[in-house]
């Protein structure tokens, strides 16, 4: 990871190696923090933030979700991410983690007295799953691991707790030979990716499953989004593991994955084994908008 010059810790900025946090940190002990993944691209206007008020609302509503009482509002959040970025006079494409916590001062599991603490950090990072994935498609394995069911855990906050099943689910994917897991639900449909939502291709129509056990995913919007406006047929419902199998083409989309080809599943090649048409055509509509190329979309972007 490349280090950044500061860290935006309850509204200072701290040098990066000194923003530290007490052993006893409830979070550390319990799982209970929320947190977003954002991304700022290097446009030819400079470094934007993509979608900042959608993850800054999203970050809040995990909170609400996990009875986390914010210490920060919407409007003190966005502009702590603005102020984090100037003060590291970044030069390329950046990652961005706020994170609400909650911190040192009691112990066991009524959370409700802990002392809430917000944090953002930034660095520069590249595509999440390489760039040569990002062209020639990435292999995924159907984990063991099925995806935490909605009866078990509260699937729609971006919350630490949650990723212990991610966490699980790739490392079993890397083992394998694999470079990245896709989840099950409890039913035996496909569920998401380990960060990432699924998608489809068969026969012309784009598929993807319904968000009932995955993260409301803000980049899946974006290119279902960008699809309807391409006139490409869109379907949302439930896939099994074997209609994968048979897809035309498959990819990921989130914040860290952008949109990445998936060109096996279970060692069966999807498609031709490598980008699919309609993957790419995505691809590009979004890096058009995140990179400020297409002006339409401009509005989401938070310049610096």
């Amino acid at each position: 990871m490349d280090k950044a010059q500061y860290i935006w810790m309850d509204g200072t900025l701290i040098p990066w190696d000194e923003a530290k946090i007490h052993i006893l940190t409830h979070t550390l002990h319990y799982g209970n923090g929320v947190f977003e993944g954002t991304r700022a691209y290097m446009t030819d206007n400079g470094l934007a933030i993509f979608k900042l008020r959608e993850h800054t609302k999203r970050l809040l509503n995990s909170a609400k979700i996990t009875r986390i009482n914010p210490n920060f509002g919407l409007e003190a959040l966005e502009a702590a991410h603005i102020e984090l970025l100037r003060a590291n006079d970044f030069k390329s494409n950046v990652y961005i983690r706020p994170l609400i916590y909650l911190g040192y001062g009691i112990m066991g599991l009524n959370h409700v007295k802990a002392p809430v603490n917000t944090a953002i950090a930034a660095w520069q990072w590249g595509s999440y799953l390489g760039d040569e994935g990002l062209e020639k498609g990435i292999r995924v394995k159907i984990s063991s691991f099925t995806r935490n069911p909605v009866t078990s855990t509260m699937g729609k906050a971006k919350a630490a707790a949650n990723y212990l099943n991610s966490q699980l689910a790739k490392y079993e994917a890397i083992e394998a030979g694999y470079e990245e897991a896709l989840l099950l639900d409890a039913e035996g449909f496909i569920a998401e990716g380990s960060g990432e939502c699924f998608f489809i291709v068969r026969d012309g129509v784009l598929i993807s499953p319904p968000n009932d056990t995955s993260l409301e995913s803000i980049t899946q919007g974006m290119v279902l989004e960008l699809a309807r406006e391409a006139g490409i047929p869109i379907e949302r419902r439930r896939i099994t593991r074997d209609e994968v199998y048979i897809a035309d083409e498959a990819f990921f989309t989130g914040t860290a994955a952008e949109v990445t080809p998936i060109r096996d599943v279970d060692n069966y090649v999807i498609g031709n084994g490598s980008r699919g048409a309609m993957t790419e055509q995505l691809q590009k509509a979004y890096f058009d908008v995140v990179y400020g190329r297409n002006p339409k979309y401009k509005h989401f972007l938070t310049y610096i």
